[in-house]
């Protein structure tokens, strides 16, 4: 099998056009953490840092003489997270990033299971010892199922302009939004790009009315 890179076969989920579109998301595995608060915090990085090491440990176990049952070459997917306000940012009349609430995840190959996460808290562990949060990661499928989704292109900040064309897609086309929660997907490294430049897939859930 050819290296499954997921920027080749599944565009269709992470490299969407930044016209809004109705797409059906299937089950996958998925590391993820859950946290709150302001995500230029130290807390957030940390999260992510947790999420990367581990999904690279997975990645890397056939060079340590380990190769799990099914495992295939791969790219490591883009991390994502599901974003919602807690009680009191819900009450508020503008966006206020110390009242958010998420779940940060990056997805596995089907081949992963919750005793590979196992091992690869372990392996983390033993070279990264103050990486307190790798034991709130979790092993989790998760099915979005039907959905709208857009590339949104620069600062995150800007992301409302993007929200509206995807409400006023779910209008034309007879979808009702489910909830409040969106999730992004972070396409573009925000440590090395420009607001400007950022690569942002938004994404929620809809049903057809």
């Amino acid at each position: 099998m050819n290296k499954f890179e997921w920027r080749k076969q599944c565009k269709d989920l992470y490299l969407p056009k930044n016209k809004p579109v109705k797409i059906d998301i299937p089950a996958m595995c998925y590391f993820t953490i859950e946290g709150s608060g302001n995500p230029n915090s130290e807390k957030f990085n940390e999260a992510i840092e947790s999420l990367y090491s581990l999904s690279y440990a997975i990645r890397m176990m056939p060079k340590k003489g380990i190769t799990p049952e099914g495992y295939y070459e791969y790219t490591v997917f883009p991390l994502e997270g599901f974003w919602d306000l807690d009680k009191e940012g819900r009450t508020l009349d503008y966006l206020s990033k110390d009242n958010l609430v998420y779940k940060l995840m990056i997805r596995q190959p089907e081949f992963v299971t919750n005793e590979l996460l196992d091992y690869a808290v372990k392996s983390v562990k033993s070279k990264k010892p103050n990486l307190l949060c790798l034991d709130k990661v979790k092993f989790e499928i998760i099915e979005e199922g039907l959905c709208v989704q857009a590339m949104h292109l620069g600062s995150y900040d800007d992301e409302p302009q993007t929200f509206n064309l995807m409400q006023q897609f779910c209008v034309e086309n007879n979808l009702n939004r489910l909830e409040k929660t969106h999730k992004e997907i972070y396409i573009s490294d925000a440590r090395k790009t420009t607001p400007d430049k950022l690569k942002t897939v938004l994404r929620f859930k809809v049903k057809q009315s």
